[in-house]
């Protein structure tokens, strides 16, 4: 009897087993086939100021095919257009505190140089800071609303200054000379503190609180740690900062000002990527990166109780913003597989309203894809998070081609957001897998340094076992799967198709590193707080680490690659020269192997007119429609600024 039982049991668990397979089995979903103008007649918008009087909101959207500013009415409404570049981005950064004015931000076709301009009432255009070749940011408003915060390289480009502007006579005054590579991060109310980092490597840095009246500066971490300041509270007495001492991840302090305490405040099981107090003291914003997705705490400091958001089903809450009578909220509300849309939230009464709908009303949103969080063991049992995006008609009996996709950094993260580059793949039948390999952020400081002095080894290694995974999965096809990144996923790109030249299919280079040994040297001027903190983790091109740096360096062995290479570039960018691109692209050519090269003549790092990112992003489907889904041989061409050049 006993043994009946255990044969009946078997023949449940193994009906049971079969069932769930069937029920796992991915069943492919007809979807429309959009276009890539569909897909770029998205809008993207970005920032989010409210006026003095709540009564509307301050945006830049690049609904003209490039970023300008327009203000929506808060509840909801028309766009009005405020300005009509049609050559530089502009990029809104906030309306004054007490009337219409505005400043935004602009740099030169992507050369990084920003300027902080005015625009008046009446329409007139103030460049606030126009010292040539200087480089400013906005920090904050003063307490008194008369003045605003912001840093600038004019008196040194390797140092950001601090300095106070007036805005009603427009003069400007300098705070604090920074000497010593410091990194503005916050400032209190009352003026008197300013709290600064130095960077000791890419994850540690140190931590100062510098009192102005009295010209001491205090080191807050005793420890070698990372560590960053958030905001000070209303009263003056404490600064809120994140920390990784003695832990994987970030977690919350407060720093006494007056008795020099440290007090835990808060610690969750990824890391606290930063704190916000809204202008009354209210409210506290916390934000936590939740295994690559953000998820927004808001506290009552009154109560202590939790803020209840709005609830937006399968999308959630990325980014706030009170106004500063704290009776109303800013916020982006986005989705892996949705793009992110404005919204505000009336506090009083619960009310929400939706001010933007991005997503070209052609495209049905149940055709985009969502991201699944994987992970998979490299070669050495370490665990790798992933990313991985199906499409939708991908299946068992209709497998697809794949791309590892690397993200920029080193030190980056792929998060679930949304990326319209990736989800047109998707719908044109490709699959992606976004490593976050060794080295990428989010996953704790161990895993974090993991790369150090070992790139393009063994976080490369990771990629390739994450091309091994997509080998396994039934929808994939696993003789037809490539790479591509951006920066310095761009340099894995080149690693992958230089030093493991059999593992994938073809590569995409977007603006990636191929020699590290001029791009250390060649780091622009304002970088020079982080310069050392690189040095240490990548190496020092100036001493003997030079050697490895050649080593590692797919320029110096072009001749090894022999998959097809797309290469994608801005002729402006500052952080990886054109040159770069230039020669890496000469190198593989010289092999007979089919390269096609996209510079764009006014881009920098990073591609941000609409009419360049349809073309770089139809050129780059085009490639892999060519090279990996049908695996025909085609004529090597170049294209520059989207005039086809073939040779």
């Amino acid at each position: 009897m006993r043994l009946l039982s255990i044969f009946l049991f078997l023949l449940s668990v193994f009906a049971c087993k079969e069932k769930q397979a069937e029920n796992n089995a991915t069943t492919p979903t007809k979807v429309q086939s959009y276009s890539i103008a569909q897909f770029m007649d998205n809008e993207a918008v970005r920032g989010g100021s409210l006026s003095f009087d709540n009564s509307k909101v301050l945006i830049s959207s690049n609904r003209t095919g490039i970023y300008n500013l327009y203000t929506i009415p808060a509840t909801g409404g028309d766009y009005t257009p405020i300005t009509a570049s049609d050559s530089t981005s502009i990029y809104s950064i906030s309306f004054f505190p007490n009337d219409d004015r505005l400043l935004f931000s602009a740099d030169g076709n992507g050369d990084e140089i920003n300027h902080i301009y005015l625009r008046d009432t009446t329409g007139v255009i103030t460049d606030l800071t126009p010292e040539k070749g200087a480089k400013s940011a906005f920090y904050r408003w003063a307490k008194d609303q008369q003045s605003f915060f912001f840093g600038s390289n004019k008196r040194d480009p390797k140092y950001f200054d601090l300095y106070e502007l007036n805005i009603n006579d427009f003069s400007t005054k300098l705070i604090f000379q920074n000497n010593d590579g410091m990194q503005f991060n916050a400032m209190s109310d009352d003026k008197q503190h300013i709290a600064f980092t130095k960077a000791i490597n890419t994850n540690d840095s140190e931590l100062f609180v510098h009192n102005l009246n009295t010209g001491k500066t205090i080191k807050i971490n005793s420890t070698q740690s990372g560590n960053n300041a958030q905001d000070f509270s209303k009263d003056n007495n404490y600064l809120y900062y994140t920390t990784d001492v003695d832990s994987e991840f970030l977690y919350l302090m407060g720093y006494n000002l007056k008795t020099g305490d440290k007090e835990k405040i808060m610690e969750r099981n990824w890391d606290i990527l930063g704190c916000s107090i809204s202008e009354q003291g209210t409210y506290m914003t916390i934000y936590v990166n939740n295994d690559g997705k953000t998820d927004i705490e808001i506290i009552d400091n009154l109560s202590g109780d939790a803020v209840q958001l709005p609830d937006f089903d399968d999308k959630s809450i990325s980014n706030v913003v009170f106004s500063n009578d704290e009776s109303m909220m800013r916020m982006f509300v986005s989705g892996s597989g949705t793009p992110s849309d404005m919204y505000t939230y009336n506090l009083a009464t619960s009310t929400h309203y939706r001010l933007t709908n991005v997503l070209n009303e052609a495209i049905n949103e149940e055709d985009l894809v969502n991201a699944t969080v994987v992970r998979f063991k490299s070669f050495d049992g370490v665990e790798i998070p992933a990313i991985y995006y199906l499409p939708h008609q991908a299946s068992a009996d209709n497998k697809v081609p794949a791309m590892i996709w690397v993200h920029g950094g080193p030190g980056g993260q792929t998060r679930q957001t949304y990326n319209p580059l990736m989800q047109y793949m998707l719908n044109q039948g490709y699959a992606v897998l976004a490593v976050n390999n060794r080295g990428s952020s989010g996953y704790g400081k161990t895993f974090y340094q993991m790369d150090d002095l070992n790139h393009g080894e063994k976080d490369l290694q990771d990629c390739v076992e994450g091309k091994n995974w997509l080998t396994t999965q039934p929808e994939i096809d696993a003789s037809k799967i490539g790479i591509m990144g951006g920066s310095y996923g761009g340099y894995m790109t080149m690693a992958a198709l230089t030093y493991t030249p059999e593992e994938f299919a073809v590569g995409v280079n977007i603006y990636g590193v191929t020699n590290w040994i001029r791009t250390l040297k060649s780091i622009p001027p304002y970088w020079e707080a982080q310069r050392k903190a690189l040095y240490l983790e990548l190496g020092d091109p100036y001493t003997a680490d030079s050697v490895r740096l050649k080593r590692i360096s797919p320029l110096f062995h072009t001749e090894k690659v022999t998959k097809p290479l797309m290469v994608l570039q801005g002729a402006t960018d500052p952080r990886v020269l054109q040159v770069e691109s230039d020669e890496i692209v000469a190198g593989v050519r010289a092999n007979g192997v089919p390269v096609e090269y996209v510079l764009f003549e006014d881009e920098g790092h990073g591609f941000v007119k609409k009419e360049n990112q349809i073309e770089a992003y139809s050129r780059i489907v085009q490639f892999l429609d060519k090279y990996l889904k049908e695996d025909q041989p085609t004529t090597d061409g170049e294209i520059r600024s989207g005039a086809i050049k073939a040779e």
